[in-house]
């Protein structure tokens, strides 16, 4: 691989690894949700109370985009919201247990997806793959960093 080649090409391998997964994973798991839905279910189950603008930010949305998808979410049964009591116009987001089991199904699957797949690769891939978490961690911790600072 060419120096000059690599972004574009890991770019790519890691855009198509994770459209794969979405691809393979949707027709499992009803109601299907979008992307950007199970992004800010997964927020909220990690950060449960988290308000819209501080979702916003850490999902690179605007506020206003978040709380189309909270609206949408809580229609469905997997959101709730409870009024902050320290400033009484914003408020928490809370996951339902709905929420709580879709993401736990949602993670079973791909974990099962992905170890059946990576089963089927030889000895050298899995390793290769292994030893390239750590990398792939720091790349995103440089991104988000990067983004954070703008």
């Amino acid at each position: 691989m060419e120096p000059e080649t690599f972004p574009d090409e890991l770019i790519d391998a890691l855009v198509g690894v994770q459209r794969l997964l979405r691809r393979r994973l949707r027709p499992q798991v009803a109601p299907q949700l979008r992307g950007a839905e199970i992004e800010l279910l997964r927020l909220v189950v990690a950060q449960p109370g988290i308000g819209i603008s501080d979702a916003a930010k850490d999902l690179h949305l605007a506020s206003n985009s978040v709380s189309t998808l909270v609206n949408q979410l809580s229609g469905q049964g997997y959101l709730s919201r409870e009024r902050d009591p320290a400033d009484r116009r914003a408020a928490r987001l809370l996951p339902t247990q709905a929420a709580e089991a879709r993401l736990d199904e949602w993670r079973r699957r791909r974990t099962e997806l992905v170890r059946g797949t990576v089963s089927r690769l030889d000895e050298a891939d899995r390793d290769a793959l292994r030893a390239a978490i750590p990398a792939l961690r720091n790349l995103a911790d440089q991104l988000r960093e990067e983004t954070e600072e703008r």
